[in-house]
């Protein structure tokens, strides 16, 4: 498979495009072990979600 005189663009575009979705999905895995690290710490310290408060709390 010949690509002709733009192998050279064609492959380093592909190279960066991978290299961009990856650094994304890294960058996505990181930052959810922070956020949950961050409620971690926030729930140790007596900071609740409102979401688990009781049914019979008024809004």
């Amino acid at each position: 498979m010949s690509l002709g005189p733009y192998t050279s663009f064609i492959v380093t575009s592909y190279a960066l495009v991978a290299a961009v979705v990856a650094a994304l999905i890294v960058w996505i895995a990181l930052d959810y072990r922070r956020q949950k690290q961050i409620l971690r710490d926030l729930e140790a310290s007596g900071i609740t979600r409102r979401s688990a408060q009781t049914s019979g709390s008024s809004s």
